[in-house]
């Protein structure tokens, strides 16, 4: 793996870049049908393409070799994923998407006091300016 693509900066720049497509995308595919069936076609279409990725990387794993506990938080994290799925792709439906993003982003802000108070990470006094920077700007751009 070279320096580039073993990065995690790489990754989550790639993250933001597809996060924004897939706001665009999302507001336009979700004009004229539900926006609970629309994220249902969206599930499907990840699905799909994670299967397709698993398989060329040879990366599926014996259920069996997975424990409880990593279970029981996917399990979560999924549920976690389809509430803000189906919140966000109602939220474009009925506003622009420029001001729904922003406040979507909030989840930075949310993470990283989660982080904190859940998994005992810290962060500088620079850190937490620039999540307050984040909090202020999501609003602004939001409320504009």
């Amino acid at each position: 793996m070279n320096a580039l693509t073993g990065n995690w900066l790489f990754w989550a720049v790639l993250s933001a870049i597809f996060a924004a497509l897939t706001a665009i995308f999302a507001k336009v595919g979700v004009a004229e049908i539900n926006s609970n069936f629309a994220t249902f076609i969206r599930t499907l279409v990840v699905i799909a393409a994670l299967a397709g990725i698993l398989s060329f990387t040879g990366g599926w794993q014996a259920p069996g070799t997975i424990t409880v506990r990593t279970y029981v938080f996917l399990l979560l994290s999924g549920l976690g994923t389809g509430a803000s799925w189906l919140c966000y792709f109602h939220a474009l439906k009925l506003g622009e998407a420029a001001r729904v993003a922003p406040i979507d982003k909030l989840s930075v802000v949310m993470v990283a006091i989660f982080g904190v108070a859940f998994l005992g990470e810290r962060l500088s006094l620079v850190n937490w300016a620039g999540v307050a920077l984040i909090a202020a700007g999501a609003v602004l751009v939001a409320l504009s």
